[in-house]
C-alpha cells in the first residue's frame, strides 16, 4: 500500500489522507474500506484493479444511487485519470460486464459519467422527460430523500467543475475508447448550469479533435454531445451519414427546428435501420436507439400534428414489448394536458386512438398500457376508447 501511495498524484494522495472515510457511507455501510479499493485501482495486479472497479460499481455508486462517499471517491478517480496504469487493459469486473477488455482509464471515465448522470437527475425535468425510460408517474412513486441522500447529491453536484477539468484533456486522447468514455462523462457534466461557460471550448475541442474525422460511431457521438449542450449543429443536419444527422438533431433546441424534426421523423420511418446504427449503445444511452429518437422528436415537435403520421404508424405496427418506450410517450404527447371531455378530439388524436383500438386485440396496446392512458386522462379499456370515437 505504501508503494501505491507514493506513486499517486499529489492531489489524489492528499484527498485519500485527509478525508474521514469512516464517517462516510456507501451502499453496504461504512466507507472505511473505500481507501483500500481506491488505491487498488492503480495496483499492478489486474485482479486487484478489477475488484476495485467492482467496488465502485456495486458499493460507491450502487445502481445509480449516490452516497456520502461517492463525491470524494469520484474526485479521487478524477485525480488518477492520467496515472500510467490508466493504459492497462482489464477484463470485465462484474458479471454483467461481458464486453471485451478495455483500458482502465476508459473504465474510470465511464464511471465518472455514471456519477454525473446520477447527479444531474431531476435537475432539469424537461431533459429528464426525453430519457427513454422516463414515465409520468415516476415523481409520485419516488420517496422524499433523507438528509444523507441530499448531502450526497449536493456534494456530487459541487464536484462537477473539478471532475470536468479532469475529464476534458481526454476528449482528444489518442485512444478512441478513451475519447468515447471521456465524451460520455463530459455530456452530463456540461449539462450542469454552472458549467455552461465551458461548452464553447468543449465544442471547439470536439470539432477540431481526432473524433471529428473518425468512423460513424465517434462522429455521431460528437454530434449528439454538441446537440445536447445546445451548440449549433445545423451543419451536421446535412451530414452525409444519416446516423450523424440524427444525433445532431437529438438536442433540446435547434436553430433550424423544422429540419431537425424532419431528420428525426425520417429515422423513425425506418426503425430497423435506425436501431442497427449502433449495435453497442452510445455512452449515456441504452435500449434501442429508436426509443431515444422518438422521445426527442416528441419533445421537439410544437404540436402532436407535426409527428402524428409517423406516431400513428408506430402505434399501428408496434409490438406489446414497446408499450412504455413508444406507444405510451406518443399517447401522452397527443394529450399533453390530459384529455378534456368537453373538447372534441382533433383528427390526429382520433387517428391515434383508432390505431390503438384496431390493434388492441393483437398487441394489448390499451389494456397493457393502462398507466399511460390514465396519465393522459383517457379510459383504460378498449370499449371506453372506442366510445370516444
Amino acid at each position: 500500500m505504501a508503494r501505491i501511495l507514493n506513486g499517486l498524484p499529489a492531489a489524489a494522495r492528499e484527498l485519500l489522507l485527509e478525508t474521514e472515510w469512516d464517517a462516510l457511507r456507501h451502499a453496504y455501510g461504512s466507507a472505511a474500506d473505500v481507501p483500500v479499493s481506491l488505491c487498488s485501482l492503480v495496483d499492478e495486479d489486474p485482479e486487484g484493479r478489477s475488484a476495485a472497479l467492482a467496488a465502485l460499481d456495486t458499493a460507491v455508486l450502487h445502481q445509480g444511487s449516490l452516497y456520502t462517499v461517492t463525491a470524494p471517491a469520484a474526485l479521487f478517480v478524477a485525480a488518477i485519470l492520467d496515472h500510467p496504469m490508466g493504459l492497462a487493459a482489464h477484463e470485465g469486473h462484474v458479471p454483467w460486464d461481458d464486453g471485451p477488455p478495455r483500458r482502465l482509464r476508459a473504465a474510470l471515465l465511464a464511471w465518472l459519467g455514471q456519477v454525473a448522470e446520477s447527479a444531474a437527475h431531476g435537475e432539469d425535468p424537461a431533459r429528464d422527460r426525453t430519457h427513454w425510460l422516463w414515465e409520468p408517474w415516476q415523481g409520485e412513486m419516488r420517496r422524499e430523500p433523507g438528509p444523507d441522500e441530499l448531502a450526497a447529491l449536493q456534494a456530487c453536484r459541487d464536484a462537477r467543475p473539478a471532475l470536468y477539468d479532469a475529464v476534458e484533456p481526454f476528449l482528444t486522447a489518442a485512444e478512441p475508447d478513451v475519447r468515447e468514455a471521456a465524451l460520455g462523462a463530459a455530456m452530463p457534466l456540461l449539462s450542469a448550469p454552472e458549467l455552461a461557460d465551458r461548452v464553447p471550448r468543449a465544442a471547439a475541442l470536439l470539432r477540431a479533435g481526432p473524433g471529428a474525422a473518425q468512423a460513424r460511431r465517434e462522429r455521431a457521438g460528437v454530434a449528439r454531445a454538441l446537440g445536447m449542450w445546445g451548440a449549433d449543429t445545423s451543419d451536421l443536419l446535412s451530414d452525409s451519414d444519416p446516423a450523424v444527422r440524427v444525433c445532431a438533431a437529438l438536442g433540446p433546441t435547434h436553430a433550424d427546428r423544422p429540419r431537425a424534426l424532419a431528420v428525426l421523423l425520417d429515422a423513425l420511418r425506418d426503425p430497423r435501420t435506425t436501431d442497427g446504427w449502433f449495435p453497442e449503445p452510445l455512452p449515456g444511452l441504452d435500449g434501442w436507439f429508436r426509443f431515444t429518437v422518438l422521445r426527442s422528436a416528441l419533445a421537439l415537435a410544437e404540436s402532436f400534428e407535426e409527428v402524428a403520421p409517423v406516431a400513428v404508424g408506430i402505434v399501428a405496427t408496434g409490438g406489446g414489448a414497446v408499450t412504455d418506450f413508444e406507444r405510451g410517450p406518443i399517447l401522452l404527447r397527443a394529450f399533453p394536458g390530459g384529455h378534456d371531455p368537453a373538447r372534441p378530439l382533433t383528427s390526429a388524436q382520433r387517428d391515434l386512438l383508432r390505431a390503438f383500438v384496431d390493434g388492441d386485440e393483437a398487441t394489448g396496446g390499451i389494456g397493457g398500457n393502462g398507466l399511460w392512458f390514465r396519465a393522459a386522462g383517457l379510459p383504460v379499456d378498449r370499449e371506453g376508447i372506442a366510445a370516444l370515437l
